[in-house]
């Protein structure tokens, strides 16, 4: 695992096991090897397109934001549904860090800097492009089952209760600021 990778991800020290957490540390680092985008752009640009050049919170803010509420609504899972309803935490936690890889490969940067949906994003939003990422480094299929899950597109099918915790703490810090009613 790169340092870069940690430096943007120490919640990859989460993943219990040691094999998932360097197959999610490698999506990323592949992911940064085909994207335009630096680390240091993730941590400038905002988390969304969708909300306006104002935005103050980046993506890494927002990817990170839903990684510890997906972890701490996985552990109240556990520890308060005896058993009845289960949360796998290495494939909830990979799957919440996985879920926008994605986007490093939807988005480009205008020449003044600012990010934008390229030609690929366009054709192939993030939760495609982020699933075949992460399936080229042999990352297990109930976390790619989040990724595809994640957005709107998985609306269309039945979610784990894992893709539910990273769906709903995804769209819990995104849609306030989609559509927040301005008093």
């Amino acid at each position: 695992m790169t340092n870069k990778v940690l430096e943007l991800w120490p919640e990859l020290e989460w993943i219990q096991d040691e094999d998932l957490r360097e197959k999610t540390a490698r999506t990323w680092e592949l992911a940064l090897e085909r994207s335009v985008l630096t680390p240091e752009d993730l941590n400038r640009i905002p988390f969304t397109l969708l909300c306006g050049p104002d935005l103050k919170v980046t993506f890494m803010d927002h990817k990170r934001s839903v990684v510890h509420i997906a972890r701490d609504a996985g552990q109240k899972i556990n520890d308060m549904y005896k058993g009845e309803l289960t949360v796998n935490m290495d494939v909830l936690i990979a799957g919440a860090i996985l879920a926008d890889v994605g986007k490093l490969l939807e988005y480009v940067l205008e020449k003044n800097g600012k990010v934008v949906q390229g030609t690929y994003g366009k054709y192939l939003r993030h939760p495609f492009s982020g699933v075949s990422l992460a399936e080229e480094c042999d990352i297990p299929a109930e976390v790619c089952h989040i990724i595809a899950t994640h957005a709107g597109e998985g609306n269309m099918v039945k979610r784990t209760t894992e893709a539910y915790v990273v769906h709903h703490a995804d769209f819990m810090t995104f849609l306030p600021f989609k559509e927040r009613l301005i008093v």
